[in-house]
């Protein structure tokens, strides 16, 4: 049984770019927000590069940060097959409508976050919207080769 994205894109009429997954893990859904696994970087690598002063510890506080800076965030998919919360196994996808997304805000750049989050947005978005999409290193801890602070290089290009 295909399982259904459960909450909401993040983002308003002022928000310039947006930031793309794939479909929240297991710990995100039990969370019941984006990136809700302790060991996932998105958190601390988004809090720094937009030098907010204190970490965002609540969904409240992570989506201020977020509509703060002008940043949307949402997933690729809004269904799928997954085994547990890996990428790899995704099979039977439906994608999100980016559009309720892009035609109600000023975004202007799309970053996906990981190489399938990249491949999703370029199989199902690419040749219908007119913003380019940037691939960014994964800020899952399975994404072992990039320390944090090397996330954080790669990610400064969405400083807003």
């Amino acid at each position: 049984m295909p399982l259904i994205h459960p909450f909401e894109p993040i983002f308003d009429a002022s928000s310039r770019i947006l930031i793309l997954g794939t479909f929240p893990s297991i710990k995100s859904r039990e969370y019941g927000f984006y990136y809700g696994h302790p060991q996932n970087r998105f958190w601390k690598v988004i809090a720094h590069i937009t030098q907010t002063d204190s970490f965002p510890e609540t969904v409240i506080a992570k989506k201020q940060m977020l509509l703060t800076h002008k940043i949307a965030l949402a997933d690729a998919l809004q269904s799928c097959d997954i085994k547990a919360s890996g990428d790899s196994s995704i099979k039977n996808t439906i994608p999100m409508n980016l559009l309720k997304i892009l035609n109600n805000s000023h975004v202007d750049h799309i970053y996906a976050n990981g190489e399938k989050a990249y491949q999703l947005a370029m199989k199902y978005f690419s040749k219908n919207i007119t913003q380019k999409i940037f691939r960014l290193p994964s800020t899952s801890s399975a994404n072992a080769k990039y320390s944090l602070e090397k996330l954080i290089l790669e990610w400064k290009i969405i400083s807003t």
